[in-house]
């Protein structure tokens, strides 16, 4: 009888630990995915924070032609100051949040696009040594946008997957792990600005 209450104590303890380790696998694999969607998110504001700028530069280039569009280089600027406002940690993003964000880069992207198509009005910009770099930088800088954007998408989806998978799924819901949004495709950001050399 005694044989029997061990084994059972023995049973219980091992059912119990395992339980436990796998709870801890769980957690740690969902904190990690979690602090993977964090840095994904601070990847794309870096390339938007290197986009912003060069649009200063950019603009501070322009601004030394003569006659150039004064509205052009406001509504640039404007953008500039808005879409450089709109700051979320990866914790912040809610769908009106990303929204949000989203909102801003967009018309930062529609006036820079604006700005680009303008200079082609001004053939001495466009012989200008400084801008032509610009140009150059400011057109990797949006691949690198792109491609930050693809890759926390990425992750988030591994996330997200992750915390709607059983048994992790009630780890999440006992550490409030909770869903991540995605970079939404809209027209505007489906087009990177037009750059003409």
């Amino acid at each position: 009888m005694k044989g029997v209450k061990n084994l059972t104590l023995i049973i219980v303890l091992a059912i119990i630990l395992i339980v436990g380790v796998m709870g801890c696998n769980g957690y740690n694999g969902l904190v990690k995915q979690d602090e993977a969607v964090n840095l994904a998110w601070n990847n794309v504001n870096t390339e938007y924070q290197k986009r912003a700028d060069l649009v200063d530069n950019l603009v501070n280039t322009v601004k030394g032609a003569a006659n150039f569009e004064r509205e052009t280089l406001t509504a640039v600027v404007n953008a500039r100051a808005k879409a450089t406002s709109v700051n979320f940690t990866a914790d912040q993003l809610t769908p009106e949040n990303m929204a949000k964000f989203e909102q801003a880069q967009s018309e930062m992207s529609g006036a820079l696009s604006r700005l680009l198509v303008s200079v082609e009005r001004y053939p001495e910009l466009k012989a200008n040594q400084n801008f032509t770099e610009l140009q150059y930088e400011l057109a990797g800088t949006e691949n690198r946008i792109a491609t930050e954007r693809m890759r926390y998408n990425e992750t988030v989806e591994s996330f997200n997957t992750s915390i709607r998978r059983f048994p992790t799924n009630i780890i999440a819901k006992i550490f409030g792990f909770e869903k991540r949004q995605y970079f939404e495709i809209n027209s505007e950001d489906a087009e990177v600005p037009e750059v003409n050399f």
